[in-house]
Formats: structure tokens, C-alpha cells, sequence
């Protein structure tokens, strides 16, 4: 029975289901399948039947997906990553490939690391693409769902904080690719918990947050009109200091060092597509550390 139902799917019809998910458009859906739009209309009246449920509504903003639909969007992309490096070759060539890389990144790797290879990856690449979304409390459980290839963020390296801030599977493996300290961001005239709020808490001490914003840009964007004070990677702090006339503080507390971290699953250790990504990360960014050392002085 289980491989009698296997036979009754087609692949191509949950690809159209997928992308529909994404695009929220039967016009957009169909330009990435190079397909019709009447071809996609008719593969979601096939899609609606075979899982009896209208799956999508439409309104002034777009296809709108239902419960339904919202459930299998995960377990789509589950099923489509593996199918992915299922197909893709053993011996990956960046030159002729168009894997789509998903990453999920903290935002201060933007200036601060991704300078270094993008250009690279665009001249022996051409093809391939950097799917990138932002790092969160999910990112883990995608990498080990196959969801997304590599992450990276920052992880404490004081072991008496490292677990208590961000626990990692056994099955997921890591490599240090710059270390990072914090620094403070105030004006000129003037989680979310994280280590700071550890190590004020030893000392009986807390932060007192006046708002929480989604991005470093936007917090540090008060800091210009506000007595507010921003904490975040001393490379991201002096940066934008120089941009919006800020004074770069020291921290009120010792705080050690973080590093930027390279995540992926144990399962794509081998995987070639995988590896070169993550050479090529790893390789133009191992000096880093040292050009940021000679800046300082």
C-alpha cells in the first residue's frame, strides 16, 4: 500500500505547489517553472483534488494559503532539499551548477563577512544562487531538516555561557571563523537574553531595555536621537559610528570574546555542493581576524 500511494505522486505537481507557497502568484509561479500560467492553474486544480482542499484563496494581496497548505509548506521543503541532493552530481562545478544555497545569518555577517567571498562566488559561480534569511530560534531544526544548507552566527566561547545561550545538536557541526568582542554605541552629546544579561546577573544587575527593534541598523539609527544604548560586535559598532557620528563605549563589564560560527548538518559534511561553499567561507575569510587587528592600530 505505501508504494502504491508513492506512484499515485507526482513530483512535478508538488514543485507547483511549493513555489506557489513562495511566490504567493500563479503568474510569478509559472516565470520560475517556465511555464504557462494556465499550465500552473491547472496543476493547482490537480493539487486541490488530490489533497481535497482548496489549499489557496485569492485576495487583493495575493494567493493566500489555508491551513492546510501552511502545514505541508515545511515538510515541501523537507522533502524537496533531500530531493535536491539526491540529483545533484557527487563532484559539484561551480561554474556549470545552479544549486540554490539556503543560508540562515545573523545580521552583522552582512558588512562584516559576506565582502569577502560574495565577489568570488559571483566570478566561479555565475549560476549559483544565495538564498539568505535571517538567523533565529528555528535555525537549527531547519539545518538538521535538510531546509537550509549553512548557518552562521555568533556563539559565546566562555563554556560556562555557551550552552545556557545557544544549545547545539549533536548532529550539527561548527567551525570558528572570526572571533568578535562587544562594544557600546551612544550618541555624541548625550532574546531575548544574551551573555551581557549573565554576566550582569552574577553581579545582581540587569539591562534596562527601552525597545526592541528587528534590526542592528535601526537600532543604531535611535541611538542618534535618543540617551539609548546600543551593545553589539565591536566591527558592526565602529562601523556604523563612522556613518551616523556616534561614540563607540566600552562595556560596563568584562565580556568575553565570540566567534562568528559556521553551522551545517552532520549529513551534509561530505556533500560537495556543501563543502565548497563552506571552503570557500572558510578561505576567504581566515584573515579576517588579522586585517581587523592591523585596522585597530
Amino acid at each position: 500500500m505505501f508504494f502504491e500511494k508513492l506512484a499515485k505522486i507526482d513530483l512535478n505537481l508538488l514543485l507547483t505547489l511549493h513555489l506557489l507557497l513562495e511566490e504567493k502568484s500563479v503568474t510569478r509561479a509559472a516565470q520560475r517553472l517556465c511555464l504557462s500560467q494556465s499550465a500552473v492553474s491547472k496543476n493547482l486544480a490537480k493539487l486541490r483534488e488530490q489533497f481535497n482542499d482548496p489549499l489557496f484563496s485569492r485576495t487583493s494581496y495575493g494567493l493566500q494559503p489555508t491551513a492546510k497548505a501552511r502545514n505541508l509548506q515545511e515538510q515541501l521543503h523537507t522533502l524537496l532539499s533531500h530531493l535536491e541532493s539526491i540529483t545533484e552530481a557527487s563532484n559539484f562545478d561551480p561554474k556549470s551548477s545552479h544549486y540554490r544555497f539556503r543560508l540562515g545569518l545573523v545580521e552583522s555577517t552582512y558588512p562584516l563577512l559576506l565582502p569577502h567571498f560574495m565577489s568570488y562566488i559571483l566570478n566561479k559561480a555565475p549560476n549559483v544562487m544565495l538564498d539568505t534569511h535571517a538567523w533565529d530560534t528555528n535555525t537549527l531544526k531547519k539545518l538538521q531538516s535538510g531546509e537550509m544548507d549553512i548557518g552562521i552566527t555568533g556563539k559565546d566561547l566562555d563554556p560556562k555561557y555557551a550552552n545556557i545561550t545557544m544549545h547545539t545538536p549533536e548532529d550539527i557541526c561548527s567551525k570558528e571563523i572570526y572571533r568578535d568582542s562587544q562594544m557600546c554605541l551612544v550618541r555624541c552629546d548625550g532574546k531575548d537574553q544574551w551573555l551581557l544579561d549573565y554576566k550582569l546577573a552574577d553581579r545582581g544587575l540587569e539591562r534596562s531595555i527601552g525597545i526592541i527593534v528587528p534590526d542592528f541598523n535601526s537600532a543604531a539609527s535611535l541611538c542618534t536621537h535618543t540617551d539609548l544604548v546600543f551593545t553589539a560586535p565591536s566591527h558592526f559598532i565602529k562601523l556604523i559610528a563612522k556613518q551616523l557620528n556616534l561614540v563607540v563605549l566600552p562595556l560596563p563589564t568584562d565580556l568575553p570574546q565570540m566567534a562568528y560560527t559556521l553551522f551545517w548538518h552532520q549529513q551534509k559534511e561530505n556533500d560537495a555542493a556543501n563543502c565548497w561553499l563552506r571552503n570557500t567561507i572558510i578561505n576567504h575569510c581566515k584573515d579576517l581576524s588579522i586585517s581587523t587587528i592591523a585596522d585597530e592600530h
